[in-house]
């Protein structure tokens, strides 16, 4: 099914093995996509979701297993988020998107990939499994009866004074928990990552911007791990929080040339 919208507000609800393909175009559109049940997807490889314009809203919301908005085909071969083939592309400056996603039939996966090109002003939000709190919470709108984890995202950001938030949780199950977020153009970017719960924890961040407040935070059973790697002319904050009773890693490169220097915080706990 496709689904276009130039200006307006759109709801749409669907269940089990849906495809959905949204192009919002213009300004001030609202649109909210329900997808209960397994094997749903937004956009896929070749038949992207995109949002183009200004001030546009993008709820999805997908409960179940086997789940996909956008496109991840590899965690570790992906260089470069969701990327334009693949689906999930925001366009313009001021958008609002948030994804949820809850493993809620299952013990496998759901997954996520988002491109943003070079626009300013956007927020991602991204709820897998439920969480957030902290970094100025927007709270997670559904309520899962059960959480089994195994959810990856993968986001690709570009511009300036964009907002980025994945958060990550299991509940009854422990199943493994992967994030991988890039920012390669722009400045004044933020990102906050949060994992928790059972089975293992990966998060891969990669700033290639100035300015900006970074954060990771893994919590709760499984193995812990945080990759970090900055570039930047001037100031760039980064915090990493690894709470539990197992293995915690974390690698940071820094390449920092400011004469103030760069902030780096790291707690293993």
């Amino acid at each position: 099914m496709t689904i276009a919208l130039v200006m307006g507000i759109m709801s749409f609800t669907s269940v089990n093995a849906n495809e959905i393909w949204t192009q919002v175009n213009g300004a001030s559109a609202t649109i909210s996509i329900t997808q209960d049940g397994d094997n749903n997807k937004v956009g896929a490889s070749g038949q992207t979701f995109t949002v183009n314009g200004t001030s546009n809203v993008l709820v999805i919301i997908q409960q179940g297993q086997y789940n996909n908005v956008g496109s991840v085909i590899n965690m570790d071969g992906l260089n470069w988020g969701s990327g334009s083939t693949y689906g999930g592309d925001i366009y313009g400056n001021n958008n609002n998107i948030k994804f949820e996603q809850y493993n809620t039939t299952g013990t496998d996966w759901n997954n996520i990939g988002i491109h943003n090109y070079g626009n300013s002003g956007n927020s991602a939000h991204v709820c897998q499994g439920k969480s957030f709190s902290d970094a100025n919470d927007t709270t997670c709108e559904a309520s899962a009866t059960a959480e089994y984890g195994g959810h990856t995202a993968i986001v690709d950001f570009h511009g300036n004074n964009n907002d980025l938030k994945v958060s990550q949780e299991t509940g009854t199950g422990n199943a493994d928990h992967r994030v991988r977020a890039f920012y390669y153009n722009g400045d004044n970017n933020d990102t906050f990552i949060k994992q928790k719960g059972n089975g293992n924890k990966t998060a891969y961040l990669t700033v290639r911007t100035d300015g900006g407040e970074q954060s990771i935070i893994q919590k709760d059973d499984g193995a812990h791990t945080a990759t970090v790697d900055l570039t930047g002319t001037y100031h760039t904050d980064i915090s990493v929080l690894q709470y539990g009773n197992t293995t915690q890693s974390y690698s940071v490169t820094n390449t920092c040339q400011t004469v103030g220097g760069c902030t780096l915080s790291v707690t293993q706990n």
